[in-house]
């Protein structure tokens, strides 16, 4: 998983006005887990009241469990080896 910088947003509760917007704004942030805990349970309330908000996070949650598994394969010694001779790392 990439590094990301920290949500500016992670100790701010969700906007009155517009929670779907917000929660959904925050997806993948409460997927890797960088929010408080607070917003989390915050995000976690909207999600068990919003059957719309909760299918877009469960398909985003699926689909890095299905891009995690596909993403396992090893790559082949003959190309590591070839591509480190091209960058000069032997």
């Amino acid at each position: 998983m990439t590094e990301q910088s920290p949500d500016p947003r992670a100790a701010e509760p969700l906007c009155g006005d517009d929670p779907c917007s917000d929660a959904l704004g925050r997806l993948y942030n409460y997927l890797d887990q960088t929010l408080t805990d607070d917003v989390r349970t915050q995000i976690r309330g909207h999600l068990d009241d919003c059957g719309s908000c909760l299918d877009a996070f469960d398909f985003e949650a699926e689909l890095r469990i299905v891009v995690a598994r596909k993403c396992q394969d090893s790559v082949p010694e003959s190309l590591r080896e070839r591509i480190a001779r091209e960058l000069g790392i032997e």
